[in-house]
């Protein structure tokens, strides 16, 4: 597909955009065609490793180190991006194409207070009077739905919540009243209630202004409430272009429909499976279409050459030959029963009057619930409502705490270095962030193996042919043993570190928002391997998440908190189908959905 080389007024085109890895020839992305019209949200979403950042930042004309802009234009209103000297391009960054990172935090300065940073801003954009810039930056602040008072903006970045954090970095991207918005996992992490927030604020300054934006994401969901339209890549390329509706009532590509099967539900619950393999590389990528490899429509035709995007319906693009030919798409495909409430338990966990301090300030106020024999019970609510930190004391790993927490007859003591040996072993803690829970200087093998070791459970070679079969578990195979984490993806880290827990043959898991920064086809798949092990092992797990969908698909009992309390509790369906309490119904309201 080639779009024109013109622009309207205030929009973006892209034109066979390609990007290089430095110094062979190795396509990152490439032939990407994309128009960005004022006042629209484009959604580009995709699996890691598809490029979908890669082409966000080049609209800026920026690439990551190892990789440059090897072909193609961006045109902002007839002025090509890609040929203009760095100093002009030095002066369009912010002001007129604006970035949000995923993790804002980052691009705002620790030491400087978010006002003076307001400021500062407007100050090196030459708008206003410098008596003026201080009322610009309370006008911004109030314009995302921020205070605006001198407390406000007194606060350092890390005085602020995520969703403040996100919403500042929205004001000062909209200060200078771009004309195209490039938005990078803005809400990845955020709770729902944030969530929803932010992408309010998001569109209707979009819309107000006049804005084009283009919103990276590895989120459908999130997609299907936000987006006018969507584009799907997969390993470098857009293999589907349409308008919102169109994409999520009838996908004509299979990776599309693939993408869609790996989403849960809010309304029902599902049987979530990833797509078998895993993104190809740059420079390991089969011939023909690129997704061949893991499609189930595949025939001898689809190796031979690449498809064009060639349109399918008004507006609607695919890169597939054999789009007319699936067949249609059902959004319930994969539906399940709930999780039965009336089935016998056996507790196994039960957390009696659990109030949990920071120093003299209590964050968690007379908690109680149990937890059975291979079930699954999910801890839900805003951030800072008190989930992990629950978590972390049933855990060990947070000791000032009054209550009782009993695993199998045993009452525990508050520390985990205070516990015996069998049940630090019995009680197994999975971290949120992967990055940081894995040693970056030992291999896979050595770090999966180190519980093995540690509980007396095997060592040697039998350890090594367990941690093997571990990785098998969890779909990473023996060729990772070797490897040290920085040579693997979030999901890939987050995958050895659920094999670093089952390595202790635990009974409890205990699991703190273990997907909420992973693709949904990963987050597919973990889920999956979770539930297996909960039917084939008995393994039973404290669920921690704000993802409701998520928590019709793998729990059957639920608790609700809202400030360090538990405001509804009970079985899945009862609480997502008839919630009582006002703050239960609206989580849910605010929980993006495709349904």
């Amino acid at each position: 597909m080639t779009v024109t080389e013109s622009s309207p007024k205030g929009g973006l085109v892209v034109s066979d955009l390609g990007v290089d890895l430095t110094g062979k020839d190795i396509d990152v992305v490439d032939d990407i065609d994309l128009v960005l019209k004022p006042g629209e949200v484009v959604g580009l979403v995709g699996e890691s490793g598809s490029g979908k950042t890669t082409v966000g930042t080049s609209l800026l004309n920026y690439s990551r180190a190892g990789a440059f802009i090897s072909s193609g234009k961006v045109l902002l209103e007839g002025r090509d991006v890609l040929g203009m000297e760095w100093q002009e391009v030095r002066k369009i960054r912010g002001e007129e194409i604006a970035y949000v990172p995923q993790d804002p935090a980052s691009a705002l300065n620790p030491a400087i207070r978010i006002g003076k940073q307001i400021v500062e801003l407007l100050q090196l954009r030459n708008i206003g009077t410098s008596e003026s810039r201080l009322q610009g930056a309370r006008d911004g602040l109030a314009e995302v739905g921020l205070p605006s008072d001198d407390e406000f903006l007194s606060r350092y970045a890390h005085q602020l919540s995520g969703g403040q954090v996100q919403r500042v970095a929205l004001a000062m991207a909209f200060l200078p009243k771009p004309k195209v918005l490039v938005l990078d996992e803005p809400t990845t992490g955020l709770d729902v209630t944030t969530q929803a927030m932010v992408l309010e604020t998001m569109a209707e300054l979009c819309r107000t202004h006049g804005v084009s934006a283009l919103y990276v994401t590895h989120d459908l969901a999130v997609v299907a409430n936000i987006a006018d339209r969507v584009a799907v890549m997969y390993a470098g390329q857009i293999v589907e272009l349409g308008p919102r509706d169109a994409m999520f009532r009838n996908p004509a590509h299979p990776y599309t429909r693939a993408l869609l099967d790996s989403i849960p539900h809010l309304s029902q619950a599902r049987a979530l499976t990833g797509i078998p393999g895993r993104t190809p590389a740059p420079g390991a990528r089969p011939s023909g279409c690129r997704f061949h490899d893991r499609c189930a429509f595949v025939v001898d035709a689809c190796k031979e050459s690449v498809p064009e995007l060639r349109p399918v319906a008004a507006e609607h693009d695919v890169r597939c030959i054999r789009a007319e030919e699936i067949g249609t798409w059902d959004i319930s495909r994969g539906t399940v029963p709930d999780a039965d409430p009336d089935r016998p338990r056996e507790v196994i966990l039960s957390v009696d009057h659990l109030n949990v301090f920071y120093g003299s300030k209590q964050v968690v106020y007379d908690v109680s619930f149990d937890l059975a024999k291979a079930e699954v019970v999910a801890l839900v609510g805003e951030s800072g409502s008190g989930k992990t930190t629950i978590s972390r004391s049933v855990g060990g790993l947070h000791k000032d705490w009054t209550g009782t927490i009993t695993f199998d007859g045993d009452e525990l003591s508050k520390s985990a270095r205070q516990r015996d040996a069998v049940n630090r072993k019995r009680l197994q803690y999975i971290f949120q962030n992967p990055y940081l829970s894995l040693n970056p200087r030992l291999t896979i093998e050595q770090i999966v193996k180190r519980p093995m070791e540690l509980f007396g459970i095997a060592k040697g070679k039998e350890a090594t042919d367990r941690v093997v079969d571990l990785l098998d578990q969890v779909a990473l195979g023996p060729r990772m043993l070797k490897y040290q984490a920085s040579r693997l993806s979030g999901g890939e880290r987050q995958r050895v570190a659920i094999a670093r827990a089952l390595a202790a043959e635990p009974d409890v898991l205990i699991c703190d928002e273990i997907t909420s920064a992973l693709d949904v086809s990963v987050q597919g798949s973990i889920v999956a391997l979770l539930e297996g092990l909960r039917q084939q092992r008995g393994i039973s797990m404290l669920f921690v998440t704000h993802n409701l969908a998520l928590v019709r698909s793998i729990a059957a009992r639920v608790e609700i908190l809202q400030a360090g309390k538990v405001v509804e509790a009970g079985s899945v369906v009862t609480v997502m189908e008839t919630p009582r309490e006002e703050y239960t119904r609206n989580l849910l309201s605010k929980s993006p959905r495709i349904d």
